[in-house]
């Protein structure tokens, strides 16, 4: 019978893929009724709809995902939905809300339709009332957070729930059936029968739909252990103003949030926030007010009117069927995508999936020149972590290239200000007289043009070049944009596999570290993996950095990839993009294993049975390494009968170890034997597993347990088996020892906790 692991698995896959069909969420009828009768009046602007867009839970992802994939919010600034709706223009704000789904109400036979509608409202009340709190909360923390931002993180934080009464509504109703039975949290009934829970679900829907950094953060940290974990990410600060306001909401019993344990109490929270407690009670008094003026917006005070909805809906529709307008700003983009697409597939064939930057920086000046038919040009990329040096291109007349360095004076922003977030055509001389000057080129100072290359609205460099008919500037900006906005997204994709190659450089000489412990007896031969605390502590550190910095980017250029590949009529051009997209999400990947290696989950320690544990093991392995009978023999001592550990985890370590095994015999098959007994103190379980496969030489065997390191050819899977391995074993209480030898077999020793 498949293993509780691997069930937990299948389950949390499923419910990924159920999740994973979502592109948006639904309203209410008694939303989309209020929403039509707003469109339906007089002459349309985006400031009728903004108090309905703001107080909804799928409107605001909505928005904020379109805003996500237009760059409107800048990172690092003053968080404002009003600004970044006037950003948008009056179709794509209409268009947010005429494609609003709307929850099924006509399934009358059915009791489930009804209960997910008044299960629905309950859930935006108190999605309502967390995000009113939370935005007073952050007025007065200290130091003051953003109130706006907290307001729509409030907002959002159980979007999770929301997707998983969407996707699975019957499971979603036993769900809180069986949290409200057992009086615990909605998170510990979705662990046991989904494999994962609400906040991980939120967290991946907030990266898919692009929203904010701090609002995706708030979503998945919002029931975990914010204040211990703000010292190492003070960006995490938000989570706990949305747990503060999460626990006074339901404390208040406002809403239904689908959990029935006890909220934590505030002050805690509450210290950590500069908070004091007469602040919190002022808060509690005035909540109900705020919360009445946003749920009237909605018509969350009335009952539901299906025939209003109807009726406003039919009278949008007729009115809309008869204006075409929305559909000018579509075709002029085909049309500006059409034009570009020879030059587009040129440039993306000629990308080499291991090519530095700066060569595919080389690549596309050159293609741009003879594109465009400009004079001579300058691309060069913006300067990372505070240099004041940066990479070149400089192409002259009939293609002549050059990469040079050059020195950016202090104070003086490599990109300038102008261009650094917003597409423009500047006048080159005017802004960066520092490059020229320190060109051997002599460009046209009347002729010279200036524009940026942006990705997710942040210019990752710039380029500089002779327009041969500079009265034509207006004419073609758009199509210098599209072709410059292409190039932005791939350069970005290449500094971003440069920083992640950085960081795993980085990982490995952390871990490398030698170990303080005392050798074991076999000393010479083997190596006692024990990783030292400070290495653990700093390697946390680097996986959340590289997590903050390059999952954001790599997700812009995977969505990027996708977006320009539906546009593409060209299958080969579509193949092209498509690889730009699996590489970024293998990027990705990478860094989730990273993280995962750094912060595993903390074990849940219990007495387990030594025999059942490698029997588990050796199922699991024979599931992964697709071998239906393995030749193991495991032989235990009478006297071992438990260990003190989290079975699961250990469990993945020791299938682990002999898939290791196994495949130490390459094409053959040999025999692995298993025992298990105590070490000399009496205090250990000793398991000893031997193949007599291949073996290793002692460089290898000093990388063995580093993540990402593999003997295996290129073209292998990530090396992370037996690093998982002796981190799980490390955080269990125990450590490994590995013995080796080239052609004399591998022998790896585990040792376990009795207590």
């Amino acid at each position: 019978m498949p293993d509780r692991l691997s069930n937990t698995k299948i389950a949390a896959q499923q419910v990924e893929l159920a999740v994973g069909r979502l592109d948006s969420l639904s309203t209410l009828p008694c939303v989309g009724a209020k929403l039509f009768s707003r469109l339906r009046q007089g002459q349309f602007s985006s400031s009728s709809i903004i108090d309905i867009i703001e107080s909804d839970p799928a409107l605001t992802a909505g928005t904020l995902s379109l805003v996500g994939r237009r760059g409107l919010i800048r990172p690092g600034g003053r968080f404002s939905l009003h600004q970044a709706l006037d950003k948008l223009s009056m179709h794509e704000v209409r268009d947010i809300a005429l494609s609003m789904k709307i929850m099924p109400v006509f399934e009358t036979s059915d009791d489930v339709a009804g209960y997910s509608i008044q299960s629905r409202k309950g859930l935006m009340l108190h999605s309502l009332a967390v995000a009113c709190c939370a935005k007073e909360i952050a007025d007065i923390a200290s130091p003051q957070i953003d109130s706006e931002l907290a307001y729509c993180a409030g907002l959002l934080h159980d979007i999770g729930k929301f997707a998983l009464q969407e996707a699975m509504p019957k499971s979603f109703i036993r769900i809180v059936e069986e949290a409200e039975s057992a009086e615990q949290s909605s998170c510990v009934i979705e662990q046991e029968h989904l494999g994962c829970d609400h906040a991980i679900i939120g967290r991946h829907l907030a990266q898919r739909w692009r929203l904010a950094n701090q609002i995706a953060l708030a979503i998945w940290l919002h029931h975990s252990e914010v204040v211990a974990i703000s010292d190492e990410m003070p960006e995490t600060k938000i989570a706990a103003v949305i747990q503060l306001a999460d626990s006074m909401s339901r404390e208040l019993n406002i809403g239904s949030s689908g959990s029935f344990d006890t909220p934590g109490p505030p002050e805690p929270i509450a210290e950590f926030l500069g908070i004091q407690i007469d602040q919190l009670q002022e808060i509690r008094h005035s909540l109900p007010a705020a919360l009445g003026r946003r749920s009237s917006v909605l018509g969350l005070d009335v009952p539901d009117n299906v025939t209003e909805y109807c009726q406003s809906a039919h009278a949008v529709a007729a009115r809309f069927a008869r204006q075409q307008a929305e559909l000018s700003d579509e075709n002029r983009r085909l049309q500006s995508a059409s034009s570009h697409l020879d030059f587009a597939a040129d440039f993306l064939l000629g990308v080499s999936r291991s090519a530095a930057a700066i060569d595919i920086a080389e690549n596309f000046a050159a293609r741009w020149q003879k594109f465009y038919q400009t004079g001579m040009l300058c691309l060069y990329l913006a300067p990372s972590n505070g240099l004041e040096t940066l990479e070149a291109v400089v192409v002259e007349n009939l293609a002549q290239c050059s990469i040079v360095t050059l020195n950016v004076p202090a104070n003086t922003p490599a990109v300038p200000k102008a261009i650094a977030n917003d597409f423009a055509i500047l006048n080159a001389h005017d802004h960066i007289g520092w490059l020229f000057e320190q060109l051997q080129a002599d460009f046209d100072r009347n002729r010279t043009k200036l524009l940026p290359l942006l990705s997710n609205g942040r210019a990752v460099g710039a380029i500089a070049f002779e327009l041969n008919y500079p009265s034509d500037t207006e004419l073609f900006a758009e199509r210098f944009r599209t072709s410059a906005s292409i190039a932005a997204i791939i350069l970005d994709m290449a500094l971003g596999r440069q920083n992640q190659q950085n960081y795993a450089e980085h990982f490995a000489r952390l871990i490398s570290k030698p170990a303080p412990a005392a050798s074991p007896p076999d000393a010479g031969v083997s190596d006692r993996i024990k990783p030292a605390e400070d290495s653990l502590n700093a390697l946390a550190e680097m996986a959340a950095g590289a997590a903050h910095e390059l999952n954001n980017p790599l997700a812009v250029i995977s969505g990027r990839a996708q977006l320009l590949a539906e546009a593409q009529s060209d299958q080969e051009t579509k193949e092209i993009l498509k690889q730009i997209y699996e590489n970024a999400r293998e990027a990705s990947g990478i860094i989730e294993d990273l993280m995962s290696f750094a912060e595993p989950r903390q074990p849940r320690a219990a007495r387990t049975d030594v025999k059942k544990m490698l029997d588990e093991a050796v199922q699991l392995t024979s599931r992964k390494t697709n071998i239906e009978s393995l030749d193991v023999n495991i032989e235990v001592a009478g006297h071992v009968e438990n260990v003190f550990i989290d079975s699961a985890q250990i469990v993945s370590a020791i299938a682990n170890v002999i898939s290791n095994a196994v495949e130490s015999y390459g094409d053959k098959s040999g025999p692995i034997e298993i025992t298990a007994g105590t070490d000399e103190s009496g205090e250990l379980v000793k398991l000893t597993i031997k193949d007599q496969g291949c073996g290793m030489d002692a460089e290898t065997l000093k990388k063995v347990t580093q993540p990402f390191f593999s003997a295996k050819p290129a073209g292998r899977k990530r090396g992370m088996g037996l690093a998982y391995a002796a981190r799980f074993i490390q955080i269990n209480k125990g450590f490994l020892n590995i013995a080796s030898k080239p052609d004399s077999g591998t022998t790896v020793t585990i040792y376990l906790p009795l207590e």
